[in-house]
C-alpha cells in the first residue's frame, strides 16, 4: 500500500511540473508575440496591403478612401477609383491619423524611395500639382525643386502649364507640413 501512494505523489508531482513547464512556455510565447507586435510599423502593415481599398484619415485634409497603389518609407500612393479619370494622391505618412481596413499582414521588406524621390519625380515630369497642408490649406503649381528637407513649388494658374511667364512666385514648402501631394 505504501508503494502505490509514493508513486501516486510522484504522479501527481510529475503533473504539476509539467503543467508548470506548459504554463511557463506558453507565457514565453505570449511575450514572444508581444515583443515582436512591437516592432511591426504601420508601413510595413500597408506595404503587406497594397491593392486593398483602404480609408484614411489625414491631417489637414480629412478622409480619403482608395486603393493602396505603392508606398514608399514616409509616404503612401492612394488611388480614387471612384473618380474619372482615377486620382492617384501622395499621402505623407507622418500626416496619416488613422487607417482603417487593414488585414494584419506586414511586410517589412526595405522600401528605398522616399518623400523626396517622389517629389522629384513630379518635378522631372513638370506636373501640375495640388499640395495640402495639415492645417487644411492648399497651394497649386509645378514643383521646381526637391530640396533636403522642403520642395519649391512655382505658383501659377491652375489650368497653364508652368511658363517662366506664367509663373507668379515661388514658395518653399517644409515636407514636414504637407499632408498630400495630388496630381491635376
Amino acid at each position: 500500500m505504501g508503494r502505490v501512494r509514493w508513486e501516486q505523489l510522484f504522479a501527481d508531482l510529475e503533473a504539476q511540473l509539467a503543467e508548470a513547464d506548459r504554463r511557463e512556455r506558453l507565457a514565453e510565447a505570449a511575450e514572444h508575440t508581444r515583443a515582436e507586435q512591437g516592432r511591426v510599423r504601420l508601413g510595413d502593415r500597408l506595404a503587406a496591403d497594397v491593392g486593398r481599398g483602404v480609408g484614411m484619415g489625414v491631417r489637414g485634409v480629412g478622409r480619403l478612401e482608395g486603393r493602396l497603389v505603392d508606398v514608399g518609407p514616409d509616404w503612401v500612393l492612394l488611388r480614387d477609383e471612384r473618380s474619372s479619370p482615377h486620382q492617384e494622391r501622395l499621402l505623407v505618412t507622418a500626416a496619416l491619423v488613422s487607417v482603417e481596413g487593414l488585414s494584419g499582414r506586414v511586410d517589412d521588406r526595405p522600401r528605398r524611395f522616399g518623400l523626396r524621390h517622389a517629389v522629384r519625380a513630379l518635378g522631372r515630369d513638370r506636373a501640375r500639382v495640388r499640395v495640402h497642408d495639415r492645417d487644411g490649406d492648399h497651394l497649386t503649381g509645378t514643383v521646381d525643386r526637391a530640396l533636403a528637407d522642403h520642395l519649391d513649388l512655382a505658383r501659377h494658374a491652375d489650368d497653364e502649364p508652368r511658363r517662366s511667364t506664367a509663373v507668379r512666385g515661388t514658395v518653399a514648402l517644409p515636407y514636414d507640413a504637407i499632408a498630400v501631394i495630388q496630381r491635376l
